[in-house]
């Protein structure tokens, strides 16, 4: 099993919720899913969801900005 510094086992330590997603979007999160709303087994709408979630500093800079 795994520790942390401290000595205690990774998965008894409680972790903030802020540091979850500090270091989530640090590294980028990609989220994928489909969603499709059917009756009578026909389709009536379908959305294909796909999402970059990520940070933006001096080195990864906004895609929006002019350079």
């Amino acid at each position: 099993m795994t520790t942390a510094p401290s000595g205690r086992p990774l998965a008894h330590q409680r972790i903030a919720l802020v540091d979850v997603l500090d270091r989530l979007l640090a590294g980028g999160v990609v989220i994928t899913g489909d969603l499709t709303l059917r009756i009578a087994d026909v389709d009536l709408v379908r959305i294909d969801l796909r999402a970059l979630i990520s940070s933006v500093n001096a080195n990864v800079p906004s895609p929006w900005e002019e350079p």
